[in-house]
């Protein structure tokens, strides 16, 4: 059984919003067959695919990756961060000057 079955036998939907989309012919019937191929209804199986492909895209979206030589630069700024400049140390003495404990 899929995470998305599992997920969906063990909180039912609540349904108050609504979607409406157009879709051509070729591919209503190629969602109807993949419904069909999971023993689903078409509203279940959409909903499904569609909250998957939100959630993916969500995750890349919030996702940063680095190459190597990006990956080694930031971790050696951590590790070995550099010494503030004056004009940080300026930056730093107006902002606490706001800044109340």
């Amino acid at each position: 059984m899929s995470r998305s079955s599992i997920a969906r036998e063990a909180s039912p939907r609540v349904r108050g919003g609504r979607l409406g989309f157009r879709v051509d012919a070729a591919t209503k019937a190629l969602v109807e067959r993949a419904a069909r191929g999971e023993h689903r209804s078409l509203t279940d199986f959409c909903l499904t695919a569609l909250a998957d492909a939100a959630r993916a895209s969500l995750e890349r979206s919030q996702t940063l990756q680095l190459s190597d030589a990006d990956r080694a630069a930031f971790f050696d700024a951590l590790v070995n961060p550099p010494k503030p400049h004056a004009r940080l140390r300026r930056a730093l003495r107006r902002a606490s000057v706001r800044i109340e404990p």
